[in-house]
């Protein structure tokens, strides 16, 4: 069973919907007691990082969540602004992130090569495995829709299982053990999203 954490930030929906189009049993976590049940949990977000914690903070549903995953061990998958989440910190904010990977989210905006480009980074784009992931499978020459004006920065690049490039080549999926993050959103990303649901599933 795949359970979407809702802490009132994602396309919460849009997943359910999919993993109910693919007959995955699927449920919603709202309280704590919601989570204690899960097999795999799914960490959807949007907007900005500290808007994003602070509401994950005010939840009640935070300390049981890092039980789950921390202690447990079993696995999640981050969405978007909810793999920024997983860092240390990001530049966006001051919030300290659920450090569940050792890494950071910077700014964009930072990096000259990006200067000519729009911001956000909105749109289709490819994103190239860099290495074995389950997450993956089956996936021919992926490609995903970005809306993000930050990146995440994993201290090891080993952790990187995907790139993108934009200006510059920039970690699109991460792993570490349990821990499965995405920069793009696979709820929006048609097949090649679908089919990264469905592995996430199945791993």
């Amino acid at each position: 069973m795949v359970t979407i954490v809702d802490y009132g930030i994602g396309n919460i929906q849009a997943l359910r919907h999919i993993y109910q189009m693919l007959g995955i049993t699927v449920s919603v976590a709202s309280r704590s007691g919601d989570i204690l049940s899960a097999e795999r949990l799914i960490l959807p977000g949007v907007g900005a990082f500290d808007w994003a914690m602070e509401r994950l903070d005010g939840s009640g549903l935070r300390k049981t969540l890092d039980a789950r995953v921390m202690v447990d061990r079993i696995p999640v998958l981050g969405i978007c602004v909810g793999m920024q989440m997983m860092a240390k910190c990001s530049e966006e904010g001051e919030a300290q992130g659920l450090s569940w990977l050792e890494a950071e989210v910077r700014d964009l905006h930072a990096e000259k090569e990006v200067n000519s480009l729009p911001l956000p980074h909105m749109g289709w784009n490819d994103a190239f495995p860099v290495r074995e992931s389950p997450l993956f499978k089956g996936l021919k020459d992926p490609r995903f829709y970005f809306l993000h004006s930050y990146r995440f920065c994993p201290n090891y690049d080993g952790e990187t299982i995907a790139v993108t490039d934009y200006g510059i080549g920039f970690c699109a999926a991460v792993s570490r053990d349990n821990v499965y993050g995405v920069q793009f959103h696979p709820e929006k990303s048609h097949d090649w999203g679908v089919q990264l649901l469905k592995n996430f599933a199945e791993i």
